[in-house]
């Protein structure tokens, strides 16, 4: 093989590796994924303040949000979208008084 033909067949290669790299449901909720965050930790935060930081729906949402922002480190941008919609599900849920 030429040298040319080399570096051709190498930026073929680098490209069919870019385009297939991540997972399509993943794209373009990456923004999705940082908002839900950061909504759930704020709502999380004032439930504690408000003194419901022992409930159980509060742990459960505090582990929720957790995972989410591993699968955000991860790249897993769907899961972590999930993973923040339940949470903020469950801060919801915590009994008012």
């Amino acid at each position: 093989m030429t040298v040319p033909a080399r570096v051709i067949f190498a930026a073929l290669m680098t490209l069919a590796l870019v385009a297939c790299a991540g997972d399509a449901a993943d794209r373009g909720l990456g923004p999705s994924c940082a908002s839900g965050l950061s909504a759930a930790t704020k709502e999380l935060k004032a439930a504690k303040a408000a003194g419901f930081g022992d409930s159980v729906e509060w742990g459960k949402a505090a582990s929720l949000i957790s995972a989410a922002k591993i699968q955000e480190q991860f790249g897993e941008y769907q899961n972590c979208v999930q993973k923040t919609r339940n949470a903020r599900r469950f801060i919801a849920k915590i009994p008012r008084k």
